[in-house]
């Protein structure tokens, strides 16, 4: 799957650039201070952890479906620049989930984002809960 076949993210602008996913500054997406708006920035970041998974899993593409269950982000400086979204998860996550899903079919996982301008400052942070059923 690439960025382009989420309409929603395709809509607001997001560029996938070989796995680096990013968002413009531009009027469009602003607030009323004159910064990126902070729904902007949750969905680069949303849309960054699912990408994300399908990069560590690429054998489930097609096979599941990723349900995204909660997520928290915390708002940490103004993004006045071009941002960008970085994506991580924990090696012993990736292993129970691993197990989790062989076993049962389904599992959960959650993915830690940061969202830095580009001067390297981190505008936000979050974590991006999700639900895999095998189909």
């Amino acid at each position: 799957m690439i960025v382009k076949d989420v309409p929603f993210a395709s809509f607001i602008g997001i560029k996938d650039n070989k796995d680096e996913l990013s968002l413009d500054f531009k009027d469009e997406l602003q607030n009323h201070v004159k910064t990126i708006h902070a729904s902007a920035q949750f969905t680069l970041a949303e849309t960054k952890s699912g990408l994300y998974l399908l990069e560590l899993f690429p054998e489930l593409e097609g096979k599941v479906i990723p349900l995204s269950r909660e997520a928290t982000i915390k708002y940490k400086k103004p993004a006045t620049e071009k941002i960008l979204a970085f994506a991580s998860i924990e090696e012993a996550s990736i292993e129970k989930f691993k197990t989790t899903f062989d076993k049962k079919g389904r599992g959960s996982i959650s993915v830690k984002i940061q969202i830095k301008d580009i001067n390297d400052i981190l505008c936000s942070e979050g974590e991006f809960s999700w639900f895999i059923q095998a189909l």
